[in-house]
């Protein structure tokens, strides 16, 4: 914890003890409202203030996750303690929203986050003459290499795939830090024997440092850093830059066989607005949003895709499936560590022939 957290967390500790004061001298309905309110108003500005003094609007969001999950339960549930006996309805409905947002705390911070789902699609094409498995490993985004990036990659192994995709954004650290993770995943890669019959293909992210690549040295992965295309048994594979998944520049230029299956694979799922001629779109960036709520959905996908599009399985208008991975990892630096309604996702996609 940064000292800018550290402050934010004293000075919510002063902003607690002084709404639990107000609520103990007045024991009311009214009271608690008030109390709850000022806490809460508190938390928001001192979030706003410090985290954007820290330079970072992530840095906002995670003080304001404190605020809430944190400093919220402590408020609620000390009040409840304190209206149990003059305000027992007040004291309950308190008591519901400490239970509640600790519940979510709880999911989101600590089980969701490496609850891994392996999700599995399936496409029939005229274009195919044998069964090929394509598993997709997007946003891996570790600032550590430990169990859980371990098992992951193993689980991805474990899906016997002819074909691995990497879509980017491997690793989430500051410059020194990258150069010693960047070793360790390469040397779990090769532990691991990282490789699949019709080849592995790594695409560039928006958060990799100039040496990336570093991490796939010596690894029969074939690493893109400029967009090209290759012949893959019977599949046309087209793997765009970073540049070019965002922007979806050359991506209506690229060589069409209408004989061939076509796959694009791009870090970010914009390319995906152009009209490409392809049969399989696949990209991640977006985490699913990483934090989805019940009938709205993702509340921020970082794509310029529509919100219903920031993950899973869909159709588009030219024939075409997209598949937006929600990846392994999570946002990381200065951003909360959460996922909520939306596990870490390792892709697994069937094509078969028809």
């Amino acid at each position: 914890m940064g000292a800018i957290d550290c402050l934010f967390n004293l000075l919510m500790a002063a902003a607690d003890a002084a709404a639990l004061c107000g609520v103990a001298r007045r024991r009311t309905g009214g009271g608690w409202l008030r109390a709850v309110l000022a806490a809460g108003a508190t938390a928001m500005v001192l979030a706003a203030v410090l985290g954007i003094a820290g330079g970072s609007a992530w840095r906002v969001m995670r003080l304001a996750s404190y605020g809430l999950f944190v400093h919220g339960v402590i408020v609620l549930a000390g009040a409840a303690a304190l209206l149990a006996r003059p305000h027992p309805k007040t004291a309950i409905a308190s008591g519901l929203l400490a239970a509640c947002l600790a519940g979510v705390a709880v999911d989101g911070f600590l089980l969701e986050p490496t609850w891994l789902e392996v999700t599995r699609y399936r496409l029939a094409s005229p274009k195919i003459t044998r069964h090929v498995r394509i598993v997709v490993v997007a946003d891996l985004q570790a600032d550590a290499i430990g169990r859980y990036e371990r098992d992951a990659l193993r689980r991805a192994l474990d899906e016997r795939p002819d074909l691995i995709l990497l879509a980017g954004d491997y690793i989430q650290a500051e410059f020194r830090q990258a150069s010693r993770l960047h070793a360790e995943l390469n040397q779990l890669l090769g532990k691991l024997g990282f490789s699949a019959p019709l080849g592995v293909f790594a695409v560039r992210g928006n958060i990799e440092w100039d040496h990336w690549a570093e991490s796939f040295a010596g690894l029969p992965i074939r690493v893109i850093e400029s967009t090209e295309t290759f012949d893959v048994g019977e599949i046309r594979l087209t793997c765009l830059s970073a540049d070019d998944s965002f922007h979806g520049r050359q991506v209506r230029s690229i060589a069409q066989d209408p004989g061939r299956f076509h796959v694009i694979l791009g870090h970010s799922p914009n390319f995906a607005r152009a009209q490409t001629g392809a049969d399989l779109l696949v990209a991640g960036h977006t985490h699913g949003g990483q934090v989805r709520l019940p009938l709205l959905g993702p509340i921020m996908t970082n794509s310029r895709v529509p919100r219903r599009l920031a993950s899973g399985w869909h159709d588009l208008p030219d024939g075409a499936k997209l598949l937006v991975s929600r990846g392994l990892g999570m946002e990381r630096g200065d951003a909360p560590r959460v996922r909520f309604l939306c596990r870490p996702e390792l892709a697994v996609i069937d094509l078969e022939p028809r």
